[in-house]
């Protein structure tokens, strides 16, 4: 019996704060939105009692479809261009010594702990008509008038590419280097070429990496709206802008709820593809 205390106390201690935080934060937060967003717009703003589904159908209008749309292509394109650069990258990592290693995943890191509105705004001079990267382009003959880099859907994408791309490197650097290096040397003892080994070796034990650095970047991106503000000029509407309006300025809560809430049920989506394909909750949080 005293043993079974000692467990129950054990086993409190260490996830009692866990399930205390999560029902403080996670649990309590999404049941307020999901009873706001089935509530009535009061006239001067918050929210009024009785139930709704005017708020759920005002989601899907076309116009608010439209922005969806507008932020899906936006994330695909975000998503797509991390990718491309974090998988060399892990990959090339995953080749160093535990030392390399340790060094290069601190380099992608510790900027991290700079505020990021800080960073964005570095970003900002180097990539404004008057920037150091117009200004080397023209002296070099290369451009003769400034690229249109910041302020506009490439600034937008830049900004959420760097913001973001860590979270695409962490999940693939931790699926590469659990790939067993004995079955690319039993593809090359059988004659097959690095392009083959990839194709039919390293790139299917890696999609659990792949998909989950996807999940990490695209899900993000519709609601990063102060990375779109700052980079975009403020003149991209995507869903984070959305449902930041609608509390903020329209001050229609339970629309704003409504779309929080869709949103949500688009990340459970994911998930729950993600975890059907075979993909461990691992490899989301980069872990081995």
């Amino acid at each position: 019996m005293k043993d079974r205390k000692k467990i129950n106390s054990a086993f409190f201690i260490m996830v009692g704060p866990v399930a205390l935080w999560m029902i403080l934060f996670v649990f309590i937060p999404f049941v307020f939105i999901t009873v706001i967003s089935f509530m009535h717009r009061s006239t001067y703003g918050g929210v009024s009692m009785g139930i709704t589904l005017e708020n759920i159908l005002e989601v899907f209008r076309p116009d608010n479809l439209k922005v969806f749309g507008q932020s899906f292509l936006l994330a695909t394109l975000t998503t797509l261009v991390c990718l491309l650069i974090a998988y060399p990258f892990a990959y090339f990592i995953s080749q160093k010594t535990a030392v390399k290693k340790t060094v290069f995943m601190s380099l992608v890191m510790v900027p991290f702990m700079i505020s990021s509105l800080i960073r964005l705004f570095a970003w900002i001079n180097i990539l404004r008509r008057t920037g150091f990267i117009n200004s080397f382009l023209m002296r070099l003959g290369l451009i003769h008038s400034p690229l249109p880099l910041v302020y506009n859907t490439t600034g937008a994408v830049i900004g959420l590419v760097y913001v973001l791309l860590p979270f695409m490197i962490m999940p693939l650097y931790s699926s590469i280097e659990k790939l067993d290096r004995t079955l690319l040397e039993a593809c090359s003892d059988l004659g097959a070429g690095p392009v083959t080994a990839f194709l039919k070796v390293t790139l299917p034990l890696t999609m659990p990496g792949i998909f989950g650095g996807i999940i990490m970047t695209f899900i993000p991106t519709l609601g990063l709206f102060f990375v779109i503000d700052l980079m975009g000029g403020s003149k991209i509407l995507v869903m984070g802008n959305l449902i930041r309006n609608q509390f903020i300025t329209a001050k229609n809560w339970p629309l704003g709820a409504a779309m929080s809430l869709f949103l949500i049920v688009i990340t459970l989506v994911f998930v729950k593809i993600y975890k059907k394909s075979g993909g461990s909750m691992d490899a989301l949080g980069g872990g081995r």
